[in-house]
């Protein structure tokens, strides 16, 4: 059997898949899955290897199971059009519910969940029979992850989780990971890394390097981490200069050259804003624990359905939750009806290491909130939490 990729949290699937396949089996759980299969496929040691595809999309009884075959049938449509040399094989509970659907979109089969192994080892097998005779001359070039934070009020500690995200991401990948501040006006980055960069932004948009992959790496700034940075203007007349159009040009090389990109954004949804929704894989919405954080952030859900903006994987981050304040995690909840993904308490300490331009996911992993952006993370890039604190393996660059 070929390389299989399975994405679920299901241990009876996972098992399985395992079994039938003689444990030639890498699992993804389903939080970590992008949108588009270059991203999926680069969560793989040996994306080339890998020849099945398996989406679990739930069943019937499943929270937010209209939401997963939705996904996995706009996923298998994007392989059949870009990676016809890769099988797409669905789980679901009832099968039967599903099976024009899964057939209109170009996946090859769709499995119950409660399939044996001899029944998994069959549908496999048919699927890499069917896609055995394609060469992968269709593929397109592979791009980095870009991972958008984003939030619909100031104050709630966008750009302390946006270097810490990518800060944790570095460590994974020291030299295929790159920050933008693109809060244009009144960007911080640059000061929460403690740095002083010989180019900004205005600087950026504004040279003929822009235009190209290369000579735009070469105007970014160097954390010693290893995390590259494109830091914010130095006065916030000089965004006047700047487009969106600039500015999407310029995701669009990053995106090219680095496994991942990590975006801070301004409040609200501004024209710039937009432009990095555009090109984001990952978005990640955060909130404080209060009214007009939580109106607010159910707002801006709102607006981007609305605005039916490319498909995103969406991580809700509540922040400066506290106890005292009158409102829970459950509240939140109730709001935006969707599950939050990560809580980060109160605390002053990681105010204070954003202060002093030193990420606390570096300076202090063994921390509590350490261990939760770990987690958060996770949803990113393959690496370890435990229970002594947070740890970060390096992977080297995105070949």
């Amino acid at each position: 059997m070929s390389g299989v990729l399975l994405v679920s949290d299901h241990t009876s699937v996972t098992r399985k898949v395992r079994l039938a396949t003689g444990d030639d089996v890498v699992v993804v759980d389903p939080g970590r899955m992008p949108a588009m299969p270059a991203q999926l496929l680069g969560l793989v040691p040996e994306p080339d290897d890998v020849r099945i595809v398996v989406l679990d999309v739930g069943g019937d009884d499943d929270e937010g199971v209209s939401g997963q075959v939705d996904d996995g049938l706009a996923l298998a449509g994007r392989f059949a059009e870009t990676h016809p040399h890769v099988g797409v094989v669905l789980v679901h509970s009832q099968p039967d519910s599903i099976g024009l659907a899964v057939l209109r979109a170009g996946a090859r089969d769709v499995v119950p969940q409660d399939a044996s192994v001899e029944d998994w080892r069959w549908a496999l097998r048919r699927a890499l029979d069917a896609v055995q005779t394609v060469a992968p001359t269709h593929q397109v070039e592979a791009t980095g992850r870009v991972v958008t934070v984003a939030s619909p009020k100031g104050g709630v500690g966008k750009t302390t989780l946006a270097t810490n995200l990518a800060i944790g991401l570095a460590a994974q990948s020291p030299t295929g990971t790159v920050l933008v501040d693109l809060d244009v006006q009144f960007g911080d980055v640059a000061a929460a890394l403690d740095l002083e960069p010989d180019y900004t932004l205005g600087d950026v948009v504004a040279s003929p390097a822009s235009r190209d992959s290369l000579g735009l790496k070469s105007l970014l700034a160097r954390h010693p981490s290893g995390l590259q940075v494109l830091c914010g203007v130095r006065s916030p007349a000089d965004a006047d200069a700047i487009s969106a159009d600039q500015l999407s040009t310029v995701i669009g090389h990053l995106k090219s050259e680095f496994r991942y990109v990590v975006i801070d954004t301004a409040p609200g949804l501004h024209e710039q804003t937009l432009a990095a929704l555009d090109h984001t894989t990952d978005l990640v919405l955060i909130t404080s624990l209060d009214v007009p954080g939580i109106r607010g952030l159910r707002k801006e859900m709102e607006m981007l359905d609305e605005l039916d903006l490319p498909p995103t994987t969406r991580s809700i981050i509540v922040n400066f939750a506290d106890k005292d304040g009158g409102l829970s995690v459950a509240d939140v909840e109730a709001s935006i009806g969707r599950k939050v993904d990560v809580v980060l308490p109160r605390s002053k300490k990681f105010t204070l290491s954003t202060n002093q331009g030193s990420p606390l996911l570096e300076s202090q992993p063994r921390d509590r909130i350490s261990k939760e952006m770990g987690r958060l993370v996770m949803r990113f890039a393959p690496l370890s939490v435990n229970d002594s604190g947070w740890s970060g393996r390096h992977r080297g660059n995105r070949a």
